[in-house]
């Protein structure tokens, strides 16, 4: 039979040989003997052991994993051994290898979406039922932004079903809101032809790098992120070509490209005057001993700064560019959207351009489909009316004798 001395720590009793605890748990009476002497050094472990239970318990953290780990003994019969949501939701996000944007997009979708209703409920117990509920209860800020908090949930989720932690991804039977379609709105040549020479006419001495900048993205089609990150070492003039292989995200230069692929752009004659220029301007900067007047990257920013952290620097000169011309306002952006046009309509193979920009070829068809079928529009209707002496086989001409309809 148990005992309890006097001066025993609450919870606390000798059993035999051994030290047993008693403490609530989800309303149920717990017992549990540990391997501790019954020694006045035993018997204070012990309730310190208790009370961190106890606390745990306070605070919802005494899951069934928790609990085994305490008590590996214990006969305590496991309802559920599987990670909660949040714990898990964390971990996942630990061990992704994404940039720091990307990585607070998540963040952000998780904490305000997520995380109030799942964090402390088991993987296997989040059904496709229970999402339903949540999302039908959630008052979305758009269509877009519940399209892209239900598909990061269905990226967490679809690992536990690899890491076998759940048969299935509850995510899959939810029907995701139409995807709104992007408006593509590039600048015509001639358009960019005139913002990039009134950005070389108008900007002066270190500024100028920004008219470089953007006669590289208009004949480039390398995303913003990309050409800031940009370094002369990466760059082959002999060979007409630049390694893209990192970006600037949150102001911070990352290894690594927005798909996680790095590619070879070749470069056109305007690309390479973009960087001649460049060249000649970071030559400059150096005889006057500014702050960083050897900087590795190929566009560094007027002000001190090694490399651009910002498209909002680069955006003020661009956009005073387009009100001086009276050209209507787009974002900078666009100049991809401009160099991918333009190829299009210059007949350009579209795996080509697609391995140029940096996507698949489906991407590329589909978001551009317009210029392609403008490209060739009129020769396919050239091939309803051939020249009379390629007369279409098989089609007979008729000639209608005089006087009759």
């Amino acid at each position: 039979m148990a005992r309890k001395p006097a001066g025993m720590p609450t919870g606390v009793e000798i059993v035999g040989g051994s030290i047993r605890i008693r403490f609530m748990r989800a309303g149920k009476r717990c017992c549990e003997t540990l391997a501790y002497p019954p020694t006045e050094e035993g018997i204070t472990a012990a309730a310190g052991i208790r009370a961190h239970v106890i606390q745990l318990s306070k605070l919802g953290m005494l899951t069934d994993e928790k609990y085994v780990e305490l008590f590996p003994r214990t006969s305590y019969q496991q309802e559920n051994l599987s990670p909660q949501f949040g714990v898990y939701a964390q971990t996942w996000l630990n061990s992704r290898d994404i940039v720091h944007g990307t990585r607070q997009n998540y963040l952000w979708a998780l904490n305000l979406y997520w995380m109030p209703h799942l964090a402390t409920v088991p993987l296997d117990q989040i059904t496709s039922m229970k999402l339903r509920k949540i999302i039908t209860d959630t008052e979305w800020k758009s269509p877009t932004t519940k399209r892209s908090a239900i598909q990061r949930l269905g990226a967490i989720l679809r690992s536990a079903v690899m890491d076998e932690l759940i048969p299935r991804n509850p995510v899959d039977s939810i029907e995701l809101p139409r995807k709104p379609k992007k408006v593509v709105d590039p600048f015509t040549r001639e358009e960019a032809d005139q913002i990039i020479s009134w950005l070389y006419e108008n900007l002066k001495w270190q500024s100028q790098v920004y008219a470089c900048y953007f006669e590289f993205a208009f004949y480039t089609g390398m995303r913003p992120s990309e050409i800031m990150a940009l370094r002369w070492d990466e760059v082959d003039i002999a060979n007409q070509s630049a390694h893209v292989c990192r970006v600037v995200a949150s102001g911070t230069v990352h290894e690594r490209t927005k798909t996680g692929r790095g590619r070879i752009v070749l470069l056109n004659r305007r690309a390479l005057h973009a960087l001649e220029q460049a060249r000649e301007i970071a030559a400059s900067r150096a005889k006057r001993n500014l702050a960083f007047p050897e900087s590795r990257y190929v566009f560094p920013p007027a002000k001190i700064a090694e490399h651009i952290t910002e498209s909002s620097t680069t955006d003020r000169y661009f956009k005073t560019a387009l009100r001086k011309l009276g050209i209507r306002d787009r974002p900078q952006y666009n100049a991809r959207h401009t160099y991918a046009t333009m190829c299009l309509m210059s007949g350009m193979n579209p795996a080509f351009i697609s391995t140029q920009l940096g996507h698949s070829v489906q991407m590329l068809l589909s978001t551009y489909a317009r210029w392609i079928n403008s490209a060739t529009d009129w020769h396919e209707l050239d091939k309803l009316d051939p020249a009379p002496e390629k007369a279409p086989i098989g089609t007979k001409l008729v000639q209608l004798k005089p006087g009759r309809p």
